[in-house]
């Protein structure tokens, strides 16, 4: 027995898509459709899909998010393709395949594949001190010793010691979106400290990223988008992913942002460019897309030629290690107290699966990439819309957006599930 397959407003078969739209309250209603099926655990599967469309649309409606994908993955396979509300509130744009989402920090899993790409090629060791490829963090006050005890893997797994996730001024009116040009950076780093001894604690850094950034634009001799372009997103037929400003034959299918706050809705700044960060937060890309690098992630023997010119699938694996506890941080992974961080990724082990994946927030986007690598599957789910700004603790779980993305967790259980074994008669 196979999924369902079903239809809506916007389809997408055979690489088409129809465009009749119907206006639901101030929601578009987009397409549910099952294409390319897998037979596995198919009663609970649909259950949890009746579940979590519900779920999706309740909460989209009663949080005044404006646009939502989700993409559900199985065998290398998009079986669940689902939009639904609007890329553009005040046009009434809706949400579709097309529709280009920001994938913030979901960048970094990117940039860890590179790393382990320039590791493979042996121009570099994870347990390198950073210092040898970007000497300017030798201005870096450490209490703890020399910078040279702070390695590539440390930064990688987020315990290299840099307290707090980015810059102070991010929330200043007059800030730039974020910095532009590593000199910016490398003036403040006489005024950096180390804050715990690195390998000892778990404490998420978007500066760190933006070193490894600068390793691999450094041993590569490229600009970390061009690096990035000709080594992931292109051997992965990734055509409309690209970083920071979008280009004009794509921008009719970028979306807007939103903030909630207070009950209203304001729009975040159009088509920002993340400057030096880029390989921090700046990733763009529909949800079609963003399933090649998932199916790529979650591997498949009869494509594991192709697959290995990105990166070999037991470098992928290893990124997959944990590599110290970040349960006291609630911004990440899945925000449970077991919470793992890995090489650029993080691990989770639910009630009867073990997930791997990564999150990201920037300018009124939310993302979640979420893998179930024992069960070969794994989802996508992106909004343009930030109901509530992120706070490391647990009443982060109780957003809109953490509601929805946490219920993906009944797809991958119920294929977890054994089959039932009906008694003869």
């Amino acid at each position: 027995m196979s999924l369902p397959q079903t239809q809506g407003v916007f389809a997408e078969q055979q690489g088409k898509i129809a465009m009749p739209r119907r206006l639901a309250t101030t929601f578009v209603l987009a397409a549910s459709l099952v294409a390319s099926p897998a037979a596995a655990g198919e009663g609970s599967f649909e259950a949890a899909l009746s579940e979590f469309r519900k779920l999706h649309r309740a909460e989209m409606r009663r949080s005044g998010i404006v646009g939502s994908s989700f993409y559900f993955l199985r065998d290398g396979s998009t079986v669940v393709a689902d939009h639904w509300g609007e890329q553009d509130a005040d046009a009434h744009v809706p949400v579709d395949a097309r529709t280009i989402y920001h994938w913030a920090s979901i960048t970094k899993t990117m940039t860890g594949i590179a790393i382990m790409q320039l590791r493979d090629r042996g121009l570099l060791a994870l347990d390198d001190p950073i210092i040898r490829c970007v000497p300017e963090l030798a201005a870096v006050h450490n209490p703890f010793g020399e910078m040279s005890a702070i390695t590539l893997r440390h930064l990688m797994s987020h315990s290299a010691g840099f307290g707090g996730a980015t810059w102070p001024w991010r929330e200043r009116d007059w800030q730039p979106f974020e910095p532009r040009s590593w000199t910016q950076l490398a003036a403040m780093l006489a005024y950096t400290e180390v804050r715990f001894r690195p390998g000892t604690r778990f404490s998420y850094s978007n500066p760190g990223i933006v070193y490894l950034g600068q390793v691999i634009e450094r041993l590569s001799g490229e600009d970390f988008e061009v690096y990035i372009d000709k080594n992931i997103l292109k051997p992965l037929d990734m055509h409309a992913s690209y970083f920071d400003r979008t280009p004009p034959h794509l921008l009719r299918y970028r979306s807007r942002s939103y903030h909630v706050r207070e009950g209203k809705r304001v729009a975040a700044p159009f088509d920002v460019d993340t400057g030096v960060t880029v390989s921090n937060g700046g990733l763009n890309a529909p949800l079609p897309d963003m399933a090649k690098y998932a199916a790529f992630l979650l591997g498949d023997p009869k494509r594991q030629s192709a697959y290995d010119l990105v990166l070999k699938r037991s470098s992928v694996e290893e990124m997959w290690r944990p590599q110290i506890a970040a349960g006291d941080d609630f911004t990440q992974g899945r925000m449970a107290e077991t919470t793992q961080s890995g090489l650029s990724f993080f691990i989770d082990q639910g009630r009867a699966v073990r997930f791997v994946g990564h999150n990201g927030d920037q300018n009124g986007f939310r993302a979640y990439l979420s893998l179930c690598p024992d069960q070969r599957a794994g989802s996508l789910l992106a909004f343009n819309t930030e109901t509530r700004g992120v706070e490391n603790n647990a009443s982060n779980r109780a957003t809109a957006e953490s509601r929805i993305a946490l219920a993906t967790d009944a797809f991958c259980e119920a294929l977890a599930k054994p089959p039932t074994v009906k008694a003869k008669s």
